[in-house]
Formats: structure tokens, sequence, C-alpha cells
């Protein structure tokens, strides 16, 4: 199977084991199996509006295996961060829902809402509601020269209604504000990964995502292996143009791949197809699976590129082949 040498999978949520209030199909399931086969299960999600006792009700509201110490959140990450350089009991501004007021309070910072507290830094993350009166003061406390930290830099969210403006979005109304561009703690940056490696005492992980520029990226600025799943942002496109940095080691079309064993994928040949390149296009012959047909086109067009990046047009006569 996948996950046999692995002792740990960090999993990410949206867009991997749910969208919006709905599981992706099958999710739970191979979490559950996969939990009772030994591997740990750490839920590593850039998204800080949230507690992680609330993410784990969810989860479990969902058939999913999850307790609050199974959840590692961006807000934890940017409030060790911010904890790690300021005094014990400082004084945070912070611009975000409840999961980012409690990751700093546990890190024995005093959570406020306004510049006139004199916070020595400003933490930024998504919240529902977020309003313009609180987005005011974090730009007052940055002027006033607090450290600006930002929970993560997702542009979108995947949710069961589309993407939605995410983090980074909300995070240029600051930025734009005060000239002051923010230190970010979560994916693909390295003190997310941190966190989860200090919470979970992971050896030998694997990080499970759907996005190339936050998933599989930090996984590899961290030098870990990655799936990449198909069930949330990340497209068959996507994959095939990808970068270096963005290249996972694997590649599914969900997190059931992880309980069977993966194909050998040499030379732009898996399964029964083959990849290779013909007249400055990607050509991909054979029969089978279409995520074989994928992984083959991938192996083919990333060899190809090297350090760079295939061209779209390139590998368009892939995508027409496995539909």
């Amino acid at each position: 199977m996948l996950i046999d040498g692995y002792d740990t999978l960090l999993l990410d949520l949206d867009g991997v084991v749910y969208l919006g209030a709905h599981a992706v199909p099958g999710a739970p399931a191979t979490l559950e199996e996969a939990r009772g086969r030994g591997v740990r299960l750490a839920y590593v999600t850039n998204n800080a509006s949230r507690t992680p006792a609330a993410i784990a009700a969810h989860l479990r509201e969902l058939g999913a295996p999850a307790t609050a110490a199974d959840v590692v959140t961006s807000a934890q990450a940017a409030a060790r961060l911010i904890a790690e350089r300021v005094p014990p009991g400082s004084n945070v501004l912070v611009v975000g829902g409840s999961g980012l007021r409690l990751a700093v309070r546990a890190q024995g910072l005093r959570p406020v809402s306004t510049a006139l507290d004199s916070p020595v830094a400003v933490v930024q993350g998504i919240a529902p509601g977020l309003s313009y009166g609180l987005l005011s003061e974090g730009a007052l406390a940055v002027r006033q020269g607090a450290w600006f930290v930002a929970s993560n830099g997702d542009s979108t969210m995947p949710t069961g209604r589309g993407e939605l403006p995410g983090n980074g979005a909300m995070v240029r109304v600051i930025a734009a504000a005060t000239g002051v561009e923010p230190v970010y703690a979560g994916k693909p940056d390295p003190p997310l990964h941190r966190e989860s490696m200090i919470r979970t005492g992971a050896r030998r992980p694997l990080v499970v995502g759907d996005r190339l520029d936050t998933d599989i990226e930090g996984a590899s600025n961290a030098g870990v292996e990655s799936l990449l799943v198909l069930t949330g942002v990340a497209t068959a496109l996507d994959a095939l143009t990808a970068g270096p940095g963005h290249r996972p080691t694997y590649v599914a079309e969900g997190l059931d791949a992880l309980l069977v064993p993966y194909p050998e994928v040499r030379d732009g040949a898996c399964g029964g197809w083959r990849a290779r390149w013909q007249d400055g296009a990607l050509r991909l012959d054979g029969d089978g699976s279409r995520i074989d047909g994928l992984r083959a086109a991938c192996d083919a067009a990333w060899a190809a590129a090297g350090d760079g990046q295939v061209e779209e047009d390139a590998v368009k006569p892939v995508l027409e082949r496995i539909g």
C-alpha cells in the first residue's frame, strides 16, 4: 500500500477531506482504515478561523476520526512564531476569529482588538464577517510599528459553492494601507510544517494536499514526500505544467489511493500508458485508467521541462486523450 513506510499523514482539509460542509466521497472511510493500520493522522490546515476542537468535531460529524490534538492550524503556527519573538503576556492584536484568538492565548500572549492597547504584533487570519473596523485597527497598529504576521497567504479557499476569497486576499487590505508585507506562518512557508512536526513527532510523514502552491510546495520546502489529490483546487493541467517546487511525489484522484499499491512510473510509462514528445507536443498512447495516463504524462512532462515548466499548449493532446 502507498501508506506503507509512512508513520504520519499530514492532511490538508479543504479539498482533501471535505468541501465546505460535506465530506469528499470516500475520504472518511479511507482515513479510518489508515488509522486502523497504525498510521497517525494529523489534519494540517491553513484556515485559522476555527479552533482545533471545532474542526475535530466537524470531522467527526463527517465520519472521519479526529480529536482536537490531531488538528494543526496556521493559527497555532502563527501564535508560536510570535511567542518566540516577544515577551510572555504581550498584547497581540488579532484580526481574525476565535481559532486565532485561542491560539494566541495558548502561547501565553494577550489577544486584543484595538491599536489603543499598543500591541507588539498584529496577526491576521480568515474569519466569517471579518469587519472593516478590525482591519482598520490592524492597519493602525502596523503603522505604529507592530510586527505583521498572517496565518496564511491563500488567495482563495475551496467550498461546495466554488472558490471564495481566502486570507491572502484579505491580507492585501492591511498591506496596501500600510505598505508593510506580513510574515506568513502557513503553507508553503516553514512555520506550519514545523508546528506539525513538533505536535506529531513524525519521523517519516507524507503530506497530502490539493494545492500545488501551498501543500506540495510546502512539502518540497520541508524536504518530505507528498501526494496530490484531484478532489480540490489542482487540475490535471496544473499537475502537467508544474514547476520543480510544485511537483508531488505521487498523484491520485483521491485519498483511496493511500490504501492500494502505487504503480511504477518510469520513463513516461505507467500502467498501459506511454507518454512521449512528438513535434513539440506531449503525446499519450495506450489504454488504462485516467489517473495512470496522467501519471505517465506528468513523468514525461517533468523530465522534459527539467528546472522549467512545459507550456500549456504542449500538453493539450494529453488532456484531450484522458478527458
